[in-house]
């Protein structure tokens, strides 16, 4: 039984890896691509944060600058250390400075808290003059001398802020402390600034990056993947028509084996019947002819001798193919080699009422290096298994075809033709149709033929005829067919 049978072979298993790590490889690269998008947004975003926190905090200082030299200081020298910014002349004076400062700046927002309640003194936005407790820690900590930022939107963290451009706003809130400036630094904090700044616009341009970062690297990925996949599909292909040519290989190294012990079984037994086969014959032969016998006897023993000369045949057979002799290569002509065998069958063709079309043979010359007397015994098999085939009357061609570096022969026949379930069994040692017969012709054909460096093949359709082809190079120092260890045999059906 095959050992191979219900066993994965290794390619197949080394293949089914790289198309999963393939597989695999996309997914990982498209979640590699989402985390490296992310990181790259949110460090763009840490900058812009950061970028426009600093812009916040020089704003701030030359506000504070601008508030207390021209603010502070002249309202302290003309109403003392009464400051109040309901009054209008104050407030007008106050909101001129800010407005001033923040001029070609993108502040959405001004407001000055006071140090004791939180209570807004003064905003851009009017709307929030007299409210209290809207600092939250950003106001504490600017009381304690630090400044801090907060942004607010609409983002719901990590993941969330891959859709931020459905955001409606993204407003950065930065507090820094209103201090007193030299010569007058040790009266401390007198106040805390908040400035707004509308971000929105540029969080846009951050998610829009983020889907062009995500977008290329992806395209980029998915190129790799489809060459990757190509590479993959091609490794496929070849492992397939490796998988399919080791267990052709695997078949004719095991049909070779089992030839190669058959064979030598075959010729040990042939070898010890061919000799007192031999004796046997004689002696029929001498009986045969010895005058003292009487009818009867010499007609057995003309049995005897034609049966043990058919025996004797079929014991040639099993030695020439399980001891095939090595080929004595020389100048030759082909046509010469089919025209003997033509010559020699004539009887059995005239006696079958079978016509020989000789096509170009007589007409043109066919030189070849080769064993004459191998070829003669590969073709006389071809044209022994045609004439069988033809029942009653019909027509046997031949006609050679020369190409660059080889001849092919191509042998018709009228015959039966071979059926399609044997015509795949024909090159088979031992397989025959016929009543009579070693199955041996056509495999001693292959070994002579491939002996050569050429080849065989037929074609047939049942009920019109066989085509058999046969080519063989001109020269051995130029063959383009190198045997193998089993025949090269080929079978077609011809429809």
């Amino acid at each position: 039984m095959d050992q191979r049978v219900g066993h994965t072979r290794p390619d197949t298993t080394r293949f089914r890896l790289v198309k999963f790590f393939a597989y695999m490889s996309f997914a990982i690269l498209i979640i590699s691509t989402f985390i490296l998008t992310m990181v790259i947004s949110q460090r763009a975003t840490a900058v812009l944060r950061k970028t426009y926190e600093n812009n916040a905090l020089l704003i701030a200082k030359n506000l504070n600058h601008q508030v207390f030299h021209y603010f502070t200081l002249p309202i302290t020298q003309i109403y003392g250390m009464s400051i109040s910014l309901r009054e209008k002349q104050q407030a007008e004076l106050m909101d001129k400075i800010v407005r001033t400062t923040i001029h070609s700046f993108r502040i959405e927002t001004v407001t000055i808290y006071d140090t004791e309640k939180g209570q807004i003194a003064y905003s851009t936005d009017k709307g929030l003059i007299g409210l209290t407790g809207r600092g939250g820690m950003g106001y504490s900590a600017a009381l304690e001398g630090k400044h801090s930022s907060r942004l607010l939107s609409r983002e719901p963290g990590l993941f969330g802020t891959w859709f931020m451009a459905f955001a409606e706003e993204a407003k950065l809130r930065t507090f820094i402390p209103f201090k007193a400036e030299p010569p007058y630094s040790y009266i401390g904090i007198l106040g805390v600034f908040e400035l707004v700044q509308d971000l929105t616009r540029e969080y846009e341009s951050i998610v829009k990056f983020r889907y062009l970062i995500f977008g290329v690297s992806l395209t980029i990925m998915f190129l790799i993947f489809l060459a990757l996949l190509l590479v993959v599909r091609k490794a496929e292909i070849t492992l397939r028509k490796r998988a399919q040519e080791q267990r052709l290989l695997e078949d004719q190294l095991h049909h070779a084996e089992r030839l190669a012990a058959l064979g030598q079984m075959v010729a040990s037994v042939s070898h010890e019947i061919k000799n007192p086969l031999g004796i046997i014959r004689s002696t029929a032969e001498l009986l045969s002819h010895a005058s003292s016998s009487d009818e009867v006897q010499s007609k057995l023993s003309t049995i005897i001798f034609e049966e043990s000369g058919r025996l004797n045949d079929v014991v040639t057979e099993f030695l020439d193919f399980a001891r095939p002799q090595k080929p004595n290569f020389q100048d030759c002509h082909l046509e010469d080699i089919i025209q003997r065998n033509l010559a020699f069958l004539k009887s059995e063709l005239d006696k079958k009422g079978i016509v020989a079309d000789r096509g170009n043979l007589d007409a043109d010359s066919f030189a070849i290096e080769a064993d004459p007397d191998q070829l003669y015994r590969a073709f006389l098999n071809i044209f022994i298994n045609a004439i069988q085939s033809i029942k009653d009357g019909g027509t046997l061609s031949v006609e050679v075809k020369e190409e660059k570096a080889l001849y092919r022969v191509a042998i018709r026949d009228t015959g039966v033709g071979i059926g399609p379930e044997n015509l795949g069994k024909v090159c088979n040692p031992f397989f025959t149709t016929k009543e009579r017969g070693s199955g041996l012709g056509l495999a001693i054909v292959t070994k002579i033929i491939e002996a050569h460096k050429g080849k065989v093949w037929i074609e047939s359709e049942e009920g019109v005829g066989t085509r058999v082809f046969v080519e063989v190079p001109k020269r051995q120092d130029r063959a383009e067919y190198i045997p193998g260890g089993v025949p090269n045999f080929q079978a077609t059906h011809e429809t």
